[in-house]
């Protein structure tokens, strides 16, 4: 296949990814930047969910970092980013996560903002006619999208889901090239609702879920914890570290991991060496707290963790590039998901929640 087909493939939207797309999506873009004659794509969404019959109903995501009474632990976070963790931590501590009740449905919401990365039409015509469809690094462009949508989750399990998709939309783009490439892209999606039978897709596969019985089976000491996401990951990602980061990011953005669990993923964090506070404040679809992450240096990205120290929020997570690509700047979230869930007695009807 030639590589204007591949990224043809590329630009298709993908109705359900895995863990493993994430890191093929997070290492397409990055080749993107470094060695262009491979054809990048956008972030995937990241489908790690645990539902059950307690969950947060505000996104209140926090952790605790307690380890003898010291903040900090060798070789782990620096000791200011441990104390936002342990602060956070001792507020998720008093968290009662509400039961859904009969005839009640678990709603998630999911606000994300992701990077398309691509060529336009007439670079990628360039490519053909001089190149032999070979692509260069000035070839790329990118534009940042919106990515909403919501999914209701009925008390009785067997029961029919409702899912609401919005379509996607340009929401930052990075000049000319990068307006032209919003313009011309073809992976937008449609808005839509479904109604998901026993939470099975469209496509027949149950939704992807980190439920009780996994979570159960899930370390609650935060060394062994690391150790399991260590050996989950073997050799993925740039580093064992910076993968162990995003391993618990995937899961906290859920916003549906229950408070004991997250308690632990927080202590987990804390003991992840060269995990720092990267903002002090950050905002992320309109709430603002503190953002920890841990900076892959030549990987080209960070990523962050973002919560309320005073009230042990999660507010969200973002991948931010470390060096200019693809006409992005330094600087720039490639990728950012925020995740509100609550306990609500109806599924609004149609799709209301795109109007907003």
């Amino acid at each position: 296949m030639d590589e204007i087909s591949l990224l043809n493939r590329v630009r298709a939207d993908v109705p359900e990814r895995t863990p493993d797309d994430v890191i093929r999506g997070r290492a397409a873009l990055l080749r993107a930047i470094e060695a262009p004659a491979t054809a990048p794509g956008r972030r995937p969404r990241r489908p790690w969910m645990w539902v059950g019959s307690a969950v947060a109903a505000t996104c209140a995501l926090t952790g605790v970092f307690v380890f003898g009474g010291a903040l900090g632990a060798p070789g782990g976070a620096d000791p200011a980013a441990a104390a936002v963790l342990g602060a956070a931590a001792t507020a998720a501590r008093d968290v009662v996560d509400p039961v859904v009740g009969p005839g009640q449905y678990l709603e998630i919401r999911t606000d994300a903002v992701y990077a398309a990365t691509g060529t336009t039409e007439a670079d990628a015509e360039v490519a053909r006619q001089q190149r032999d469809g070979n692509l260069e690094d000035g070839d790329f462009t990118s534009f940042l999208e919106s990515d909403v949508q919501a999914l209701w989750v009925p008390a009785d399990r067997s029961g029919d889901w409702v899912e609401v998709r919005c379509a996607r939309t340009p929401v930052q783009t990075f000049g000319p090239r990068s307006e032209t490439l919003a313009s011309e892209w073809e992976g937008a999606g449609a808005e839509g609702r479904y109604v998901l039978p026993a939470g099975k897709t469209e496509y027949g596969a149950p939704i992807t879920m980190l439920d009780a019985d996994s979570a159960a089976d899930l370390p609650r000491d935060p060394h062994q914890l690391l150790e399991r996401i260590y050996q989950e990951n073997g050799n993925a990602g740039p580093s064992r570290d910076g993968e162990a980061l995003v391993w618990l990011a995937d899961r906290l953005r859920s916003g549906t991991v229950p408070a004991e669990l997250r308690s632990v993923f927080y202590d987990t964090a804390a003991l992840i060496p060269g995990v720092t506070i990267t903002e002090e404040q950050a905002t992320l679809n309109g709430r603002t707290g503190t953002a920890i992450g841990r900076d892959e240096g030549e990987n080209g990205f960070r990523q962050d963790i973002i919560i309320d120290p005073a009230t042990g929020e999660f507010i969200g997570e973002r991948q931010v590039l470390l060096r200019p690509g693809a006409d992005m700047p330094a600087g720039t979230a490639t990728g950012s998901t925020s995740v509100t869930t609550t306990v609500v007695d109806a599924v609004p009807e149609g799709t209301s929640l795109c109007e907003g």
